[in-house]
């Protein structure tokens, strides 16, 4: 699936939406968000550098902490949720 500069596997999305309350749709407000806070993911080891991107989605006045990678010029989205730990980096970034 492609939406402008965003895709994603849609089985993958699926799965998030199941586990998460989140598809990857919405997930793309985070990257709206110009207080956005983008980090590396220190953790993945594999080839391909992974990021995340923590940012506000006023639809549903929450934190989204998005995991992705860049890929033939594009954002992939790989998960995505509302996680505690996005938040408070979010908000420490952000002095809230």
């Amino acid at each position: 699936m492609k939406e402008r500069n965003f895709e994603w596997d849609e089985a993958k999305n699926r799965e998030n939406q199941e586990k998460h309350s989140v598809t990857f749709y919405e997930a793309q407000y985070a990257f709206l968000d110009a207080n956005r806070v983008i980090a590396e993911d220190m953790s993945h080891s594999q080839a391909e550098q992974r990021y995340y991107c923590f940012g506000l989605n006023k639809d549903r006045n929450g934190i989204l902490t998005v995991r992705f990678t860049f890929r033939s010029g594009c954002i992939r989205i790989i998960g995505a949720g509302y996680w505690r730990k996005g938040k408070k980096i979010y908000e420490q970034a952000n002095s809230i």
